[in-house]
C-alpha cells in the first residue's frame, strides 16, 4: 500500500520525508555515508530484496542525493555515489542513530562516530547559529519563514514573527 505523497506539503520535514522517509533509505544512506557505492554490496549488507534496492537507489538518483555511475561495461555496473545534497544528509542519519543509541539500543551503541582530529565519540549537539548557546527543544520557538504559503503551519499563538 503506497501512502499518501508530500510533495505539495508546505513543510521542509514533509519535503525531506518525501525524498529519505522510506523505511529503507536512511539505511541505504548510512552505508553510502561508510563508504559502501555498490548494489551488491548495498545488498549484502541489508539483507534488503534486490527489487526493493533497485527502487530505493533509482529515487534517491532522481532525487539527486546519489550519483549513479558506470564501473564496468559487460556487462554494465554501477556505482551508486553520494552527491553533496546526500553528504548533507549525515547530520539527520548520526541525529538518528544517537536517538537509537539513547532509547534503543539496551547494551550500547552498536556504532559510534570519531572524529579523526581529537579521537573522540561524538554527538549531535544543537547549538545557536549565532550566540553558540547550546539548546533543547525548551530555547526553540517556531515562527514562519519566508516560504510560508499558509500560515496554518503554525497554531494561531505562534505565527507572530520574532521580536528580538
Amino acid at each position: 500500500m503506497r501512502r499518501t505523497s508530500f510533495e505539495d506539503m508546505n513543510c521542509s520535514i514533509a519535503q525531506c520525508l518525501e525524498v529519505v522517509g522510506e523505511w529503507w533509505t536512511p539505511l541505504i544512506i548510512r552505508d553510502a555515508l561508510f563508504g559502501i557505492t555498490r548494489f551488491d554490496d548495498f545488498r549484502s549488507r541489508l539483507g534488503i530484496a534486490r527489487n526493493v534496492l533497485t527502487q530505493r537507489l533509482e529515487h534517491l538518483v532522481e532525487q539527486g542525493v546519489l550519483a549513479k555511475t558506470p564501473y564496468q561495461d559487460n556487462p554494465v555496473r554501477y556505482d551508486y555515489r553520494l552527491t553533496d545534497k546526500g553528504r548533507a544528509l549525515w547530520t539527520v542519519v548520526l541525529a538518528m542513530r544517537q536517538w537509537g543509541d539513547e532509547w534503543a539500543a539496551p547494551d550500547g551503541p552498536p556504532i559510534q562516530t570519531v572524529h579523526k582530529g581529537c579521537g573522540h565519540v561524538i554527538t549531535v549537539q544543537p547549538v545557536c547559529s549565532e550566540c553558540g548557546d547550546h539548546l533543547t527543544v525548551k530555547d526553540l520557538r517556531p515562527q514562519l519563514g519566508p516560504g510560508a504559503h499558509d500560515p496554518a503551519l503554525l497554531p494561531e499563538m505562534d505565527r507572530s514573527p520574532s521580536r528580538g
